[in-house]
């Protein structure tokens, strides 16, 4: 399994070089997971600089995946998580969410760069 955070799933949309690194597993949609976090932040991000039909694009594919609602366990898994890796909300839902389904986490985010797991490519 793979989740795509929302740096990837931006770069995607944007088309932008980084976007090489996250094509492919954001195309094999059987083994992708998306958490609903991630759909608010790139929805946020695309409606702020485009449209709002962009957006709703934006978010069709990503529902393309197999999208993961916040759960009270996930909440609770992501709490212990932010503590630990001194995380934001987001990120640390969207890592419990990577760690619940076995997924490895694709990400251009640094605050995820040390965390075992994740394939971090540092923004250029």
């Amino acid at each position: 399994m793979n989740l795509v955070d929302s740096s990837g799933w931006l770069a995607y949309f944007a088309d932008e070089p980084e976007a090489e690194y996250f094509s492919k597993q954001i195309c094999a949609t059987s083994t992708l997971i998306v958490p609903t976090i991630s759909i608010y932040e790139v929805f946020k991000v695309v409606l702020r600089e485009t449209t709002e039909n962009e957006a709703l694009q934006a978010v069709a594919a990503m529902q393309k995946g197999q999208v993961i609602d916040l759960t009270v366990s996930l909440a609770m898994s992501a709490s212990k998580l932010s503590l630990i890796h001194k995380l934001p909300m987001a990120d640390s839902i969207i890592l419990a969410t990577a760690k619940k389904y076995k997924a490895i986490l694709w990400t251009m985010d640094s605050d995820f760069k040390e965390i075992q797991g994740v394939k971090y490519f540092p923004k250029e």
